[in-house]
């Protein structure tokens, strides 16, 4: 289920759920360099002519993402690992769509920067909570 969820997150935003675990549960220097990348990545989500989250290459590195993180926690045997890697990229997948549907909902509402801000505090949010379980 942690699996799951992380690779939702990674579907939201890439680098925010590996940023968080890693610095949950294993801080190290690779923690706080995705830390930054992820402050980056939201800086970048600003941009009117940032990739779509669905477009071939920003998916697959949230697919990667959400593997990454569901192989990290769930690494207790081999079996598992490719299993928590499976859920983390199916997670992600789904958290893409469902998120760019969110995201087009709530730009019509709040304007472009308040549900990029929305989605950023979710993702950011949820991460930490997941990470901690």
């Amino acid at each position: 289920m942690v699996a799951l969820l992380l690779g939702a997150i990674a579907g939201l935003r890439t680098l925010t759920p590996p940023a968080v675990l890693l610095r949950v549960r294993r801080p190290s220097r690779a923690a706080n360099v995705l830390a930054v990348m992820a402050l980056a990545e939201y800086a970048a989500d600003l941009y009117p002519k940032a990739p779509a989250r669905t477009a071939p290459g920003p998916l697959l590195a949230r697919i990667v993402s959400g593997a990454f993180c569901g192989w990290f926690v769930s690494r207790s045997t081999p079996a598992r690992a490719v299993a928590g890697a499976g859920l983390g990229a199916l997670g992600a997948v789904a958290g893409a769509y469902a998120g760019l549907s969110f995201r087009e909902r709530a730009t019509k509402r709040v304007g472009p920067v308040a549900a990029a801000i929305g989605e950023d505090v979710i993702a950011l949010a949820t991460a930490f909570l997941v990470a901690r379980l």
